[in-house]
């Protein structure tokens, strides 16, 4: 369920007509409902009532805008982070350092450094040698350093390529054959509190399947280190719940994931962590457009121009991703078109031979589940500004992330004076 809906023939985002908030903004501009990350935070919640205290950490890397952030902190969300700007951004949202979890496999000695000195509360190590500089880290600054061994479980999760991350030729985490040679050395390092386990097998995932699979595996680790001697008091099962994008996808349901969770893992004895991101923020936003015009093109297949393009919503020419396109003010009827944005790449192609509500040029339009992936990965491709975001609670809304113009853009640069 989401808060973008037909309100007297006109898509509204809760209480807000859409056309309202182009006047306001202009376009192309990604639109945000409270209600919805409100709504999805609590259902995620609800879907893991059986388990006992799990932890709830916001995947930032979906969407790391300052209120969306901010609204799930209230919902006590912390956050899962893969960088040093997103722990940043984690902790002026609010999110308890004790609640960040820091991923990723590319950790530098300074970020690494700024999160000890955060105290943030786990690191999730993805590689022995990691492993080794945090404990060096940690003990030169005297400072605790909780972390769990990022496991590499060699189960695909049936998703993208370019978004699995648990088979064994994927850069994340250590074999799992050879994961107990390694958690046995790192937790013989004083300075390290090793405490368990860390899996994510990839995004976008709409089987439940490869996810047990990989629990599965993870529960057996957790027995043999346990029989090594070793205490193991939390497992990350990381996050990638699929979400709908158009007609036909059946991602799997919150609660029956949850029920899942809870029969695979019962009898580990641990704390289970989560890091949901696309399931929580991706229906929670659109991204709203403007057609330029619509142009004739082969086969009687025209061209819907429109002003915003693959550097504002990278998904459909990185992954070839749908996004459903609709008209803001549609009048019933229909037409087969290629829908297209400016920037001049063959790429900047959002859908082709798509059915979609007859538009013409300056009516608005939106792509759905935009909210997870969109502003984030922007660019700006063609020198095009970047994308602003608005946040809309009930009959408000409030611009979260300012329109950035190509000529700011362009004012951060500086031509050297043997140029000039």
């Amino acid at each position: 369920m989401n808060h973008f809906d037909l309100v007297n023939g006109v898509l509204h985002a809760e209480d807000v007509p859409l056309p309202t908030i182009a006047d306001s903004v202009g376009t192309p501009v990604y639109v945000y409902s409270r209600a919805t990350l409100e709504r999805h935070a609590q259902v995620f919640r609800d879907a893991l009532s059986g388990l006992d205290n799990p932890h709830l950490a916001f995947a930032v890397k979906a969407n790391p805008n300052l209120a969306v952030l901010k609204v799930l902190a209230r919902q006590g969300y912390g956050a899962d982070v893969v960088s040093g700007g997103e722990m940043d951004r984690a902790l002026a949202a609010g999110m308890a350092a004790d609640d960040i979890v820091f991923s990723g496999v590319g950790k530098t000695a300074e970020e690494i450094v700024r999160a000890l000195k955060a105290g943030i509360g786990q690191f999730n190590i993805e590689s022995e040698e990691e492993g080794r500089e945090l404990a060096t880290l940690a003990n030169t600054l005297n400072l605790p350093a909780n972390a769990v061994l990022r496991i590499n479980p060699d189960v695909d999760a049936g998703t993208h390529g370019k978004i699995s991350t648990g088979k064994a030729d994927n850069k994340f985490g250590v074999g799992i054959h050879r994961a107990p040679e390694i958690y046995g050395r790192l937790d013989a390092l004083p300075s390290l509190n090793m405490r368990g386990v860390a899996l994510h097998i990839g995004s976008q995932l709409t089987s439940l399947e490869p996810l047990e699979t990989a629990f599965g595996k993870i529960g057996t680790l957790v027995q043999d280190l346990r029989a090594n001697g070793h205490r193991i008091t939390h497992v990350d099962l990381g996050g990638g719940l699929g979400v709908r994008y158009k007609d036909g996808d059946n991602p799997p349901e919150p609660a029956d994931y949850g029920a899942m969770v809870a029969r695979v893992t019962r009898g580990w004895d641990v704390r289970l962590m989560f890091e949901p991101g696309r399931v929580i923020a991706g229906n929670a936003g659109i991204l709203l457009t403007r057609v330029i015009r619509v142009k004739p093109g082969a086969g009687n297949l025209p061209f819907a121009i429109v002003d915003a393009a693959m550097n504002d919503l990278a998904r459909p020419a990185l992954y070839d991703a749908w996004h459903d396109f609709e008209a803001v003010e549609p009048n019933g009827q229909k037409m087969t078109a290629n829908i297209v944005g400016p920037v001049c790449e063959t790429g900047d192609t959002f859908a082709m031979a798509r059915d979609i509500d007859v538009v013409a040029a300056n009516d608005l339009a939106i792509f759905r589940t935009a909210g997870a992936y969109g502003a984030t990965m922007a660019s700006t491709y063609n020198s095009r500004g970047l994308v602003p975001e608005v946040l809309v609670d009930g009959g408000k809304f409030a611009i979260v992330a300012e329109r950035i113009a190509p000529e700011t853009i362009l004012a951060a640069e500086h031509v050297p004076d043997w140029l000039k």
